[in-house]
């Protein structure tokens, strides 16, 4: 049987596997272990095998370089690779056993029907392992897939497991359906909560820091919301919800960043850099901030290009990157920030710095735009409050008053149910959206 390794993050979860790894190799002989991550955590395991397991031997399969090497899979006791890459190349892969493949935050095969998923099922091996701090963020296919990739078959057909479980709990919240599923998962999860083990942890205070649109801000924003809301209430009334799922997102997604600034709108008309996020971010950094570390995440790569322009012109040093940071520069950005005591400022996309990062030298924490999904914007906080932290960390999610910002934060209290009731202590995205959501955001 295989599981799941769902400790929250900054437990060290890593190192429990790289310990399990060194135990099986120190009781039973010469071990093979694949570990496939996000190509953004390779030099994270790297560094903790050179730091914990020195005597086992590794291999990084990853790069334009790796065709030149594949005859080195399998020869080693572990060898790290992206999840990118088994997917080119799975013809490889699916000839060579493996005792152990663990999938490192292992959310990314939660679409069971994505190309990540089928090529991580096809990889041959004795035993199968899942870690992720967030098991479950959208539904629970999330958890059907990383579990049917632990034990085939263990839950069914996805058929099957859509009419028993995934329809009764996440459109009808039936609670004898999310306690049966909770009784048949709980053995092959093993879960811990900073709570329960890091009692020494500092405090973390979390608060919203709510920023008033001026009039030109305002009027934009008023404007384009008014557009939208005529819009798609009417394609709902034609097409129905279902099939206006992209419009409302589109939708959605362009009010959010009218509330960063309508300057990173992409259309016709070029709006100017109305940004009252970006007046008061600075003004936390320059009076609040003071000689703290800060970390600064943003889903939108225009809104951290106007933070950084405007960093620069105040003369903040700061670190930053985003998706499209290769792994070298990824590393330097992180020494930068943690080792220089000028370096204070840290932006990063949400996206790419969700996950694997260990940043204790900060302890403030901005989410510039927070959205659905809870566990996300936990996760980045969780970069800072980790194990090894010795201060009060500071997070503040930024939200425009009166507006979708502000709208979002009330539906996502309400909408908790999900998570809850199946994997303890995690946030979820919102399941779906009814026409009465959708007004409700665009009133």
């Amino acid at each position: 049987w295989g599981g799941i390794l769902a400790d929250d993050m900054g437990l060290g979860k890593t190192l429990q596997a790289l310990t399990f790894f060194q135990n099986l190799v120190n009781t039973e002989g010469p071990k093979r272990f694949l570990v496939v991550c996000p190509m953004s955590l390779i030099f994270n395991w790297e560094n903790e095998i050179n730091k914990f397991t020195t005597n086992l031997d590794y291999y990084i399969h990853h790069g334009p370089a790796r065709n030149k090497t594949k005859n080195q899979l399998g020869k080693h006791t572990i060898t790290l690779t992206s999840y990118g890459t088994v997917r080119s190349d799975v013809a490889t892969f699916k000839d060579i056993f493996f005792d152990y493949v663990l999938l490192d935050e292992s959310q990314a095969i939660k679409n069971p029907l994505s190309l990540s998923s089928k090529a991580v099922q096809l990889i041959k091996a004795g035993n199968r392992i899942c870690m992720s701090g967030t098991p479950l963020q959208n539904n629970t296919l999330d958890l059907f897939a990383q579990l049917n990739f632990c034990n085939p078959g263990m839950l069914g057909s996805m058929e099957f497991f859509k009419e028993h479980f995934s329809v009764p709990i996440d459109k009808s919240q039936d609670p004898n359906a999310s306690a049966q599923l909770k009784k048949l998962t709980a053995p092959f999860i093993l879960r811990r909560v900073k709570e329960e083990v890091a009692k020494d942890l500092p405090p973390r205070i979390e608060s919203i820091l709510f920023c008033e649109m001026r009039a030109e801000q305002r009027k934009i924003y008023e404007q384009v919301r008014n557009d939208i809301r005529n819009q798609l209430l009417s394609r709902i009334d034609t097409d129905g919800i279902a099939r206006s799922g992209l419009f409302i997102l589109q939708g959605l997604t362009k009010l959010r960043q009218i509330c960063d600034s309508p300057a990173i709108l992409n259309g016709e008309i070029a709006y100017p850099n109305h940004s009252i996020k970006i007046e008061e971010l600075t003004r936390e950094i320059v009076e609040n901030v003071s000689n703290h570390k800060a970390l600064v995440f943003s889903q939108f790569l225009g809104m951290l290009d106007l933070i950084r322009r405007k960093l620069t012109e105040l003369g903040i040093k700061f670190a930053y990157f985003d998706g499209s940071t290769n792994v070298d520069q990824r590393k330097q950005a992180i020494d930068l920030f943690q080792n220089d005591p000028d370096c204070r400022i840290f932006l990063i996309s949400l996206k790419a710095g969700g996950v694997g990062l260990n940043l204790t030298a900060a302890d403030y924490v901005y989410i510039v735009d927070p959205w659905w999904n809870p566990a996300v914007e936990q996760q980045a906080i969780d970069r800072t409050h980790r194990i090894g932290q010795d201060k009060t960390i500071f997070a503040y999610r930024m939200i425009c008053k009166d507006s979708v910002e502000e709208k979002i934060i009330e539906l996502q209290a309400k909408k908790r149910f999900l998570a809850d009731n199946i994997v303890n202590k995690e946030g979820e995205m919102l399941n779906q959206l009814t026409r009465d959501d959708i007004v409700f955001l665009l009133s």
